[in-house]
């Protein structure tokens, strides 16, 4: 759409110079969503502080009477619209169901499906469908993910066999309520800005509600079978999850007896458990070793070894932790000091950053012992590793502080986790809140945004949700990039330019039928949602489905119930879903693996969908 557009304006000149810098804008944004290279959040605000400058360059310089851009004392109005506040409210209800126990009490009875291979795919998909269609997504994925890692060790199964169905149906299952997911959410607001009646609660279950049926059917019978054989590594025997392999450093003391070995002496000697493959120099850089290299005192290596393995190795040999680690570990006071597997989330504030921030804000209290990316150990020193999402991080310390650094910095403990009934065992109160605010949003006695505003007044007031959790859950990149991209969106419908856009893709379709139509803005709206955020998409497409609705008399509804289900699929990548990174170092997955369950299902969703949205939002012609 964006390139037709593009086209328009450069063959035909029938784009204003106000509609232009919107598109460029855009297209922009798009651009540098897809390159990565900034966050999101940083891109949005890119996006808008571009247009200000633009709309003050045109009213300063070139003299335009009123730009129709921006108005630059109202560019922040974004943060306070309703899709912000709902989106935050449903983040913050989401912890205070957490800290009730609801989950815990649900995930207590999957243990007996656990045992047949479908039913226990099955199984957590639809507990995952089901939580996501009332609370984030990504939350309810977080807290199955060590209940599926336990029970498919317990079963000897490999954990990729089991991650990527229950990433996918948690995605699914945010399509059939308007808080299930935030595209629902913001499509949801901008029909009651642009029509006056905002979609209900449950006005998208009939359509997203049997596309997650099909869909989680899909994964559970179908899909996992599509998953890569390479992707389907062995089931840890002693650990919920286990990466058998990790780099570590070590050095030889004078009392080592593998000194005057060879290289590959000393693997043999250790039954090939440990692989020597890189030699550090003095000045810290990392040399490639030959076999035949004969062992130093005072040398030191990067190894790969498992770490029981690596204790027994050291304990018969002599060889010791590099000493810049063995100080600290040696400064860790008390008994229960043990090694636990943590993964880097999504709102993880070691994105991005490296060892060195990591001790800084644990005060040296944990040790960054490996790390490990796509199941597979990074071969490079710990100090020049750069976290990413789904990073498997081996961390050493005692539990206690492990657990607290775990909380605050937002990593995913993979240790075998016991289920137990919440924080406060107030499961049924919980619930009956919830249900009340659900209440009084589908019977329109007060708007969704307040009646979950005084859901989480009423959790703190009981106790279920402390006031240091009240802000733990919120992902503040995604409120600012919702903040930031509203106002880009209202640019696009604000300069005319969402109606040349529809005009355009109306002629190049007219010999379609109508359902051609909608399948296509739906295709686009996923082929975007791969590969840049699922907010930014539906902010763009709403819009512009409304425009193309316009052009053609009819209902928008359709049109903005296909941007909302386009917008909610992102199955092919890693990068288009929080919840398919998240999965990505667990299950041991590489980039390409999604898109062979992800395109089927994609295409599935694609024609179930359609004919769902005929059906029940029907193109009736306006006047």
């Amino acid at each position: 759409m964006i390139f037709t557009g593009w086209l328009l304006w450069v063959k035909n000149k029938s784009v204003t110079l106000e509609q232009g810098i919107v598109l460029g804008v855009i297209v922009v944004i798009f651009g540098l969503f897809a390159w990565g290279k900034w966050r999101y959040d940083v891109v949005a605000l890119i996006g808008l502080f571009s247009l200000v400058i633009a709309d003050v360059l045109l009213e300063k310089v070139l003299k335009y009477e009123q730009s129709n851009l921006i108005d630059p004392e109202h560019a922040l109005d974004g943060f306070g619209h309703a899709a912000v506040i709902t989106v935050a409210a449903v983040l913050v209800i989401s912890r205070a169901l957490r800290n009730s126990g609801v989950v815990d009490l649900i995930t207590r009875r999957l243990a007996p499906f656990a045992k047949n291979q479908m039913l226990h795919i099955a199984s957590l998909c639809v507990v995952a469908a089901v939580l996501s269609a009332f609370m984030n997504n990504v939350g309810a994925l977080a807290l199955l993910l060590p209940v599926a890692l336990k029970t498919a060790n317990e079963q000897g199964r490999s954990p990729g066999l089991i991650l990527m169905p229950l990433a996918f149906a948690s995605i699914l299952g945010g399509m059939i309520t308007m808080i299930g997911t935030p595209p629902n959410i913001i499509i949801s607001t901008f029909r009651a800005q642009e029509m006056g009646e905002p979609f209900g609660m449950f006005t998208f279950a009939p359509v997203g509600g049997l596309v997650a049926l099909f869909g989680v059917l899909f994964v559970a019978v179908i899909g996992w079978r599509l998953i890569p054989k390479k992707a389907l590594k062995e089931a840890g025997k002693e650990e919920m999850f286990e990466l058998k392999e990790y780099i570590t450093e070590v050095r030889v003391p004078e009392d080592c007896e593998f000194i005057g070995k060879t290289l590959g002496e000393v693997e043999k000697d250790t039954g090939e458990k440990m692989m020597i493959f890189g030699f550090i120099r003095k000045d810290g850089k990392v040399m490639a070793p030959n076999r035949n290299n004969l062992v130093r005192e005072g040398g030191r290596y990067l190894v790969k070894v498992d770490p029981v393995d690596l204790k027994a190795i050291m304990n018969q040999s002599g060889l010791r932790l590099e000493k810049e680690l063995r100080t600290r570990i040696d400064n860790i006071d008390g008994d229960d000091v043990n090694f636990t597997e943590v993964v880097v989330t999504p709102n993880s504030q070691l994105v991005g950053r490296s060892r060195s921030f990591l001790r800084a804000r644990t005060s040296n209290s944990v040790v960054l012992m490996a790390v490990a990316r796509q199941g597979q150990p990074i071969r490079k020193r710990l100090g020049d590793v750069v976290f990413r999402v789904g990073d498997v991080l081996l961390l050493q310390g005692i539990q206690s502080d492990i657990e607290e650094h775990a909380s605050n910095l937002h990593l995913l403990p993979l240790a075998e986790r016991e289920v137990r009934v919440g924080v406060f065992s107030k499961v049924s109160l919980a619930v009956i809140i919830f249900g009340a605010a659900i209440a009084l949003s589908m019977f329109k006695i007060m708007p969704t945004t307040l009646s979950f505003v005084g859901a989480i007044l009423a959790y703190i007031f009981l106790g279920i949700l402390p006031l240091r959790d009240l802000y733990r859950e919120i992902d503040w990149p995604v409120i600012v990039l919702l903040g930031a991209m509203i106002p880009v969106s209202q640019a696009l419908q604000d300069t005319g330019l969402t109606d040349k856009i529809a005009l355009y893709a109306n002629h190049i379709t007219d010999s379609l039928p109508s359902w051609g139509i909608l399948a296509i803005l739906m295709v686009v709206t996923m082929c975007l949602s791969d590969v840049i955020n699922n907010a930014a998409t539906a902010l763009i497409m709403a819009p512009i489905g409304m425009g193309i609705a316009a052009q053609m008399g009819v209902s928008a509804d359709p049109f903005l119930m296909a941007v909302a289900v386009g917008a909610s699929c992102a199955f092919l990548t890693p990068i288009g879903h929080q919840c398919n990174a998240l999965i990505l170092g667990p299950g041991g997955y590489r980039f390409g693996d999604y898109w062979r369950m992800g395109l089927p299902l994609e295409i599935m969703i694609v024609g179930v969908s359609i004919p769902l949205i005929l059906k029940f939002f029907p193109m009736s012609p306006v006047g």
